[in-house]
C-alpha cells in the first residue's frame, strides 16, 4: 500500500475549505466545487439562466482571457496531487487548466493585488466527464489556491490530496493537551487492514460523525486475525488519554480495541511493520453507539500508534490526547 493512500483533502467543505471568489459563475455557483457529494446530473433540471449543473460553470468567453476561482483550503499544507473532476461537464468543459498557490497568515485577503501566487501546476490539458488526476511535487505549505480555466467552462469538483501542516507555534502556545491524531493537526492513517465500508481517516475528522458512512468500517471477517489501522501523529509527544468512539455502530460495533504506540519519527511505511510497537491499552470490551474514554500512563513518547479492533466492525472517531515531545 502506498504511504500516500489516505492523504486529506486540504479543500474539503467539511474541513472548512471554501470557494472565496471567482470572475464568473454565471450557470453554477462555484460553492459547488468543494461539496462533499460525488457530482450528480439531473436531465429536466434547469435554472432561470440554463441548464442546472452540479459544479462550477462560467458563461462562454467572448473576449481575450480566462476564469478563475480563488480556493480557501481547510486545513493547509503540503500538496500531493490534484484532482479535477469534470464529471457530466462534455460540451462545456475547459480545454485546459492551471493552478497557481500562496501561503498567507489567517484572515488575509487573497483577492489584494498584491498578493504573490505561486504556480504549482502547469497549463494542463483536460478531458471531459472525467476525474482528471495530477501529481504535486511541491514542498511549500499552501494556504490558499487559484484553479485558473482555459478558456472558460464547467468543473463539477476540485480535490486537493496532501499532508497537513498545521501552524504549531499557534497550537503549542495554548500550552494544552491536544489530540495529536486529530486530521487539523496533521494526523495521517499511513496503512490500515480494510476499509471496505468506511475509510479510517474518517475517524481523525474534527466534527462528530453524522452517519454511520462517516467513521472507519472495515468488512465481516470469516477468517483468524483481526483488523488494525496505523495512524501517523501530527507530532510526536506523550500520551495522557484516549477516546475510542463508536458512535452509530449498533450492531456492527467491534467486541474489544487496543492500542499499540511506537517511536519511528519520520519512518517510511515498510520500517513501521517492523516496529518495536508496545501496548499503551489492552484488549478492552467495547460498546454499541458509546464514546468510550480512558486514561493513559504513558511517560515515553511516541510517534504512531496502531488502532486493533477484534475481530472486524466500525469505529466512528479517535482521539488521542498528548502533550508534544520536547524535541
Amino acid at each position: 500500500m502506498s504511504e500516500f493512500t489516505h492523504l486529506i483533502d486540504l479543500a474539503a467543505s467539511r474541513l472548512g475549505g471554501e470557494a472565496v471568489a471567482t470572475n464568473d459563475d454565471f450557470f453554477a455557483p462555484k460553492d459547488n466545487l468543494l461539496k462533499p457529494q460525488p457530482p450528480i446530473f439531473i436531465p429536466d433540471k434547469y435554472t432561470d439562466r440554463g441548464k442546472w449543473m452540479d459544479g462550477w460553470e462560467s458563461r462562454r468567453r467572448r473576449t481575450p482571457g480566462h476564469d478563475w476561482c480563488i480556493v480557501k483550503l481547510g486545513l493547509p499544507g503540503i500538496i500531493h496531487s490534484f484532482v479535477v473532476d469534470t464529471a457530466f461537464f462534455k460540451g462545456n468543459y475547459p480545454s485546459h487548466c492551471s493552478i497557481d498557490g500562496c501561503g498567507l497568515p489567517p484572515d488575509a485577503d487573497p483577492t489584494r493585488d498584491d498578493v504573490t501566487w505561486h504556480p504549482v501546476l502547469e497549463r494542463s490539458e483536460l478531458a471531459g466527464d472525467s476525474k482528471n488526476a495530477f501529481s504535486i511535487k511541491d514542498p511549500r505549505r499552501f494556504t490558499h489556491l487559484r484553479l485558473n480555466i482555459f478558456p472558460d467552462g464547467g468543473v463539477a469538483r476540485l480535490h486537493v490530496m496532501g499532508e497537513v501542516l498545521p501552524d504549531w507555534t499557534r497550537i503549542l502556545a495554548a500550552g494544552a493537551e491536544i489530540d495529536l491524531v486529530a486530521a487539523v493537526n496533521g494526523g495521517y492513517v499511513v496503512d490500515v487492514s480494510d476499509r471496505f465500508f468506511g475509510d479510517a481517516r474518517n475517524m481523525l475528522m474534527p466534527y462528530p460523525a453524522p452517519n454511520m458512512g462517516d467513521g472507519w468500517e472495515t468488512k465481516r471477517r470469516r477468517g483468524p486475525g483481526h483488523d488494525w489501522a496505523i495512524v501517523r501523529l501530527g507530532t510526536p509527544g506523550s500520551l495522557t488519554r484516549i477516546e475510542i468512539d463508536t458512535n452509530h455502530f449498533k450492531g456492527n460495533y467491534p467486541e474489544s480495541a487496543s492500542l499499540d504506540g511506537c517511536f519511528e519519527p519520520g519512518a517510511p511505511l515498510g520500517a513501521l511493520k517492523d516496529a518495536s510497537w508496545r501496548g499503551l491499552l489492552p484488549p478492552t470490551k467495547l460498546r454499541p453507539h458509546h464514546r468510550h474514554f480512558v486514561t493513559l500512563q504513558s511517560a515515553s513518547p511516541v510517534s504512531h500508534v496502531r488502532l486493533n479492533i477484534f475481530p472486524d466492525g466500525g469505529i466512528s472517531r479517535l482521539r488521542v490526547y498528548g502533550t508534544v515531545h520536547p524535541a
